[in-house]
């Protein structure tokens, strides 16, 4: 059945949507059982230290398309957030070897008195400079808390400006109270391409979708021995190039978290198939994935001579490496989908793997395919996980974690994170290329980065001995979900 409608301005927010969660403590395998049963509880935090903002999320996919203008409609703060966007623009060009440009990024400085009497014309006004200084082939306005309180109808000011400047200019309603999902941002950004920039195909082509963020090419050789070609999108990616994403011949995914929300709809409304397995992580699941690539492309031989291939070159010197790591304990932090991709692979590199705190959990994807449910799949391959926490971002939750596990690695996805293993003299590793640790290869790029962090442990030690550590003695000898409100995980 389905879930995508484009005639809605606004994407509905994953926790009606999807029945997404931010607040859960227990394992893993009650967390699967809960979700797949529809009864997954939200667990209510009596206490939030800090959350993401689904506004960023919108803002990162947005911003990095080459040839677009985004007017943040918003207090001037909201913008604070720019330069770290135009840097990652900028050094991702240059990896790419494309010309060097800077982001084109504009704020419509809501102040005080625009809540009361509105900021509309503050909001044409910047539509037409931005239109004016970087003549853009399209131009986004993302919405804010300020904007979506005082209520205005961004949707006819939008349509409106699309008529006077003969270009797309689209609202993305991404108000950071609309969702406490962060990954809700994504969604929207995706919603507003597929809404008003996306055509209806009028040919098939082999290239294949690859919704990214911005990391590593590394699809382009699998891809051309199938027969097909990479097509990464939406970073980096043009309006052009975007206005025919639904002929390709399939979506797939690096982070369901990510882009799923774009596979439904490409596939509900213009046929594009979506590729429903987790992310290619660890080998049993590099098998999975390929398989299914293998079924929605119609490569079915072709995939097992490369498993049959990657297995004789990859499996001695991993086993080499299971070795090494033997007897060693390991606990991530992460968002959702990532977060589970890589608790698969340091469990296939043979860490005893002691935990986790995933920024949010969604019980099923848009696809309403439960073979797309990673967590799932590391239950089924390699057994429950105890210490299974859900917390968006919350630094006290996973510090109270790590001092009662002791591990002796910890691994983040995300900025911020890491300083709390290495305050507890925890070696803690990030990686911030998201493709890194990406099928056969990807398990032998984090084997190593792994080694390098468990040796580092000297240092840690050493530095965390001059660390000082915010909590209390208090805080940290309670359980870490103490004010997630009582330890009722299913609806009855």
């Amino acid at each position: 059945m389905a879930t995508i409608n484009l005639k809605e301005a606004n994407v509905p927010i994953r926790e009606s949507r999807l029945g997404s969660i931010t607040g859960f403590n227990g394992t893993a395998k009650e967390l699967v059982e809960c979700s797949h049963s529809g009864k997954l509880k939200e667990c209510s935090r009596k206490f939030s230290q800090c959350m993401g903002c689904n506004a960023g999320q919108a803002f990162c996919q947005l911003s990095m398309i080459k040839d677009v203008a985004i007017v943040n409609h918003a207090p001037v703060g909201c913008s604070g957030d720019f330069f770290g966007f135009n840097f990652t623009y900028r050094v991702e060009q240059v990896k790419r070897n494309l010309p060097p440009a800077i982001g084109r990024y504009f704020s419509t400085c809501i102040e005080e008195k625009d809540t009361v009497f509105g900021a509309v014309k503050k909001l044409e006004d910047t539509v037409r400079e931005a239109y004016k200084r970087v003549n853009p082939s399209a131009i986004f306005v993302t919405t804010s808390c300020a904007s979506g309180i005082i209520g205005e109808d961004i949707e006819s000011v939008v349509e409106s400006l699309s008529d006077e400047l003969k270009i797309p200019v689209v609202s993305c309603s991404c108000e950071g109270f609309r969702s406490r999902i962060w990954t809700t941002g994504f969604d929207a950004a995706y919603h507003s391409v597929l809404r008003k920039i996306v055509k209806p195909p009028t040919k098939k082509t082999n290239k294949v979708n690859i919704p990214n963020f911005w990391g590593s090419h590394i699809f382009d050789d699998l891809l051309r021995r199938l027969g097909y070609e990479a097509q990464y999108i939406m970073p980096f990616a043009s309006i052009k190039e975007l206005e025919y994403i639904s002929e390709a011949a399939a979506t797939i995914h690096i982070c369901p978290s990510l882009s799923t929300y774009m596979g439904a709809g490409l596939e509900q409304v213009y046929g594009v198939p979506e590729v429903k397995a987790p992310p290619a992580y660890g080998i049993e699941g590099t098998d999975r994935w390929l398989r299914e690539v293998g079924k929605v492309l119609d490569r079915q031989e072709e995939i097992e001579k490369i498993i049959k291939e990657e297995h004789e070159k990859i499996l001695p010197q991993v086993e080499k490496y299971k070795e090494k790591f033997k007897g060693k304990k390991a606990y991530v932090t992460a968002g959702a989908a990532h977060g589970h991709a890589i608790i698969a692979l340091l469990r296939e590199l043979g860490l005893e793997f002691q935990g986790a705190a995933i920024f949010h959990h969604d019980p099923l994807y848009d696809n309403k395919d439960v073979k797309s449910d990673a967590l799932a799949q590391d239950v089924e391959i390699y057994g429950d996980i105890k210490n299974y926490h859900v917390c968006n971002k919350q630094a006290y939750e996973l510090v109270n974690a790590l001092n009662r596990i002791k591990p002796d690695l910890m691994v983040a996805r995300h900025d911020g994170m890491t300083l709390w293993g290495t305050k507890l003299g925890i070696p803690a590793l990030l990686v911030g290329d998201e493709q890194f640790g990406f099928g056969y290869q990807g398990v032998l790029n984090y084997a190593s980065r792994i080694e390098e962090a468990l040796d580092a442990i000297e240092f840690v030690t050493n530095l965390s001995k001059h660390s000082t550590m915010p909590y209390t003695k208090w805080w940290l000898d309670q359980e870490p979900g103490a004010f997630l409100g009582g330890k009722k995980r299913c609806q009855d």
